[in-house]
C-alpha cells in the first residue's frame, strides 16, 4: 500500500513578514536590480534555496511590499477626502496620513520613491501608475478647490505647489527612523506649519 504523502506546511504569516521587512530593507539599500535572492537570503540568515519556499521571486517579493504599502495608504487617504473636510484640513489630515505611513513603512517608500516609475513599464506594476495618478488628482484638487474658496492664494501654481509639497513630504523617508525623538504626529505639525504658514515672522 503506497504511503500517502502528508501536505506541506504553510509558511507562518509572521516568518513571512519578517522575511518582507527583511527584503525591504536590502531593497531600500542596494536597489532592486542590485538586489539577489541569495543577498536577501543571507540577510535574514537562511539559504537561498529555502526563501524559494516562501516567494517565488525578487519580483513578488518588491510587489508584495509596495502593494501592502499603498493600500495602506490608501485606506487613510480615501479616509480623509471621504470626510468632507474644508481645503486647509484636507491638506493636514493627508500629511499626517503620510507621515504614519512612513512610520510603518520607510523602506516600502524609499523603494517607491526610486523604482516605481522603472517597474511601472512592467504590466505586473501597473498599479503603481494608477496610485499615482490617483494621489495627484486628490492633492491637485484639494489644492483647486482651496483656491476656488479663497482658502489659498489666488496666484498659487497649482501643479508646482502640489510638486513641492509632495516632495517635501516624501523625503522625509530618507532620514526619518522609526522611534525617533519625534513622533511623526509632531513633525507632521513642523512640517505643516512652514507650508501652509511660513517661516518667517510675520507684524
Amino acid at each position: 500500500m503506497p504511503t500517502k504523502k502528508k501536505p506541506r506546511a504553510t509558511p507562518a504569516p509572521e516568518r513571512r513578514a519578517e522575511l518582507l521587512a527583511t527584503a525591504a530593507e536590502v531593497f531600500a539599500a542596494q536597489g532592486y536590480n542590485a538586489t539577489t535572492v541569495r543577498r536577501i537570503a543571507d540577510a535574514a540568515g537562511m539559504l537561498a534555496g529555502s526563501l524559494y519556499y516562501h516567494f517565488d521571486s525578487k519580483e513578488s517579493m518588491i510587489d508584495e511590499i509596495l502593494a501592502t504599502f499603498l493600500n495602506e495608504l490608501w485606506e487613510g487617504y480615501d479616509a480623509v477626502l471621504a470626510a468632507g473636510l474644508g481645503p486647509r484640513e484636507t491638506i493636514e489630515a493627508l500629511v499626517g496620513a503620510s507621515f504614519r505611513d512612513i512610520d510603518r513603512h520607510r523602506d516600502a517608500v524609499a523603494i517607491y520613491l526610486k523604482e516605481a516609475r522603472h517597474l511601472a513599464a512592467q504590466p505586473r506594476f501597473q498599479y503603481l501608475d494608477d496610485s499615482r495618478e490617483k494621489f495627484e488628482k486628490a492633492w491637485l484638487g484639494t489644492l483647486e478647490r482651496g483656491v476656488a474658496d479663497g482658502t489659498f492664494r489666488a496666484d498659487l501654481d497649482i501643479r508646482l505647489t502640489y510638486r513641492f509639497v509632495r516632495d517635501t513630504v516624501w523625503v522625509a523617508a530618507s532620514w526619518y527612523r522609526p522611534g525617533g525623538r519625534r513622533s511623526p504626529e509632531e513633525i507632521a505639525r513642523q512640517y505643516l506649519s512652514m507650508v501652509l504658514d511660513g517661516i518667517a515672522v510675520t507684524n
